[in-house]
């Protein structure tokens, strides 16, 4: 067998399941099987293999479920694929042969079952890795930010639960004016090249990470700037996004058999860690743009959203989007929340009309890193909080947010019942940099590291 050629990738993870994306390699005509095999860390057998056919229409990529784990365990784990000698094998029959597994053994660890038992995350977005002629420029310069959460995540007193990818994990469009991307094989060539450098893949084979999409895994501001001529990137980059990025998240559902359902009704999903439990939006493919129903998420994702936030017993709700809920960018807001304000006011009178505490809005998308704080002038009670982080790795075309960046002299909306007003309540980050949330009981502690790892800031919320 030989290593994954991309991953493994630790998906979806819950206290009894967990979901690993490999992708092997193409053999002409030749049969290609992807495999995992696993055991309890320090135990010395190993399961039996569980396998899967890798094909090319999926790019030689799929995803694995283990099932029936057991809850707050470490696991080691190996993967690889493989083409049989024989063009008959199956699933079922690839499981006899003596197969050779790669010598490398990967990690992970199931949730915790206990609800109260303190989590933690790593939140990163815009992860800018220049492609030129196929090959990475200076990959480093994309990668290393990696290898400091693998070593923060290594030496956390309160293990790291989740990654939180909230949009740009690749830029399709990163020579847009010169030589754009459009065609499949060059975007996959592309999610490849990103996946596999050596932090990344290190950090992504340990701690289950969550991604949802933005712009750039398509185009600069997408839906603004299509063009009638852009349905034919459109379809290719969404296809790579599905194989890459949705293939592993709760976005799939779990069927009965135990297998993962590939069908994509959408992208948006959610999942729970305890009294902990996060919304991730599709804020990018459902924007509705017409000047009588303007929406960022399409109807059915509102009252999804709605829903949840209303009825969900969830002690802290984690509400991810990609682009920024507030506060509001002076230039080139329009692509955010900003230009949406219907929306967005229907959300928030739904947190303060049903008196929702501990609800955070995470994002990314300007490259800059901040937390604040929302309020309300005639109701005390209300109190949302935003927390963003961003850049994983700027481009030095693009500038970074500063404080002068954002509109924070007025309110962010006004209405017959009050005004809502925003305020800072950290520094704005205007680096490389990802955030470390730790939820306690009392508290959520916020601390912002930059590319080396070396701490920047701190915010401490306390929880109501």
């Amino acid at each position: 067998m030989f290593k994954p050629t991309v991953g493994p990738i630790i998906g979806h993870t819950t206290p009894h399941h967990a979901r690993i994306f490999l992708r092997g390699e193409l053999q002409k005509d030749a049969l290609v099987f992807g495999g995992i095999r696993y055991r309890r860390s320090g135990d010395t057998p190993w399961s039996k293999g569980t396998f899967t056919r890798l094909t090319n229409a999926h790019d030689m990529c799929d995803v694995l479920a283990l099932n029936d784990l057991a809850a707050d365990t470490e696991y080691e784990y190996q993967a690889g694929w493989f083409s049989p000698m024989s063009p008959v094998h199956t699933v079922e029959t690839i499981q006899e042969l003596p197969l050779q597994w790669p010598r490398d053994v990967y990690c992970f660890s199931t949730q915790p079952s206990n609800p109260a038992t303190p989590r933690a995350y790593i939140v990163g977005s815009c992860r800018y890795l220049r492609m030129t002629v196929g090959a990475p420029s200076l990959p480093h310069m994309g990668d290393r930010i990696f290898a400091a959460i693998t070593h923060l995540a290594q030496r956390a007193e309160t293990p790291i639960n989740a990654m939180l990818m909230t949009g740009d994990q690749v830029y399709i469009d990163d020579l847009n004016i010169i030589a754009p991307d459009r065609e499949y094989k060059e975007i996959l060539s592309k999610y490849r090249t990103a996946f596999s450098q050596p932090h990344i893949a290190k950090l992504m084979s340990g701690i289950p990470t969550y991604m949802i999409l933005d712009d750039h895994e398509i185009e600069d501001n997408w839906p603004v700037n299509k063009n009638k001529n852009d349905d034919h990137l459109y379809n290719n980059a969404i296809a790579a996004y599905e194989l890459y990025q949705a293939s592993h998240s709760p976005a799939c559902e779990l069927l009965e058999d135990g297998n993962i359902d590939r069908h994509l009704a959408r992208y948006w999903y959610q999942f729970t860690h305890g009294d902990i439990e996060w919304f991730v939006t599709d804020s990018r493919t459902r924007r509705n743009l017409s000047a009588g129903d303007r929406r960022i998420l399409d109807e059915a994702q509102e009252a999804a959203l709605c829903s949840w936030l209303i009825h969900s017993p969830a002690r802290v709700k984690f509400v991810v989007t990609s682009v920024m809920f507030y506060p509001d960018r002076k230039r080139l807001g329009d692509d955010a929340w900003k230009a949406f304000p219907e929306q967005r006011l229907r959300l928030l009178e739904t947190v303060r009309t049903h008196r929702i505490k501990n609800v955070f809005f995470v994002s990314g998308d300007v490259h800059g890193s901040l937390t604040s704080r929302l309020t309300h002038s005639e109701d005390p009670d209300f109190e949302v909080h935003t927390i963003v982080s961003s850049p994983l790795c700027n481009s030095k075309l693009l500038p970074y947010a500063k404080a002068s960046t954002f509109v924070l002299d007025q309110p962010l909306a006004r209405t017959a019942a009050g005004d809502y007003q925003h305020e800072l309540t950290s520094e704005v980050i205007s680096q490389d940099n990802f955030a470390h949330l730790i939820v306690e009981p009392e508290r959520i502690r916020i601390s912002y590291h930059d590319r080396e790892g070396k701490f920047l800031q701190a915010t401490n919320i306390t929880l109501r």
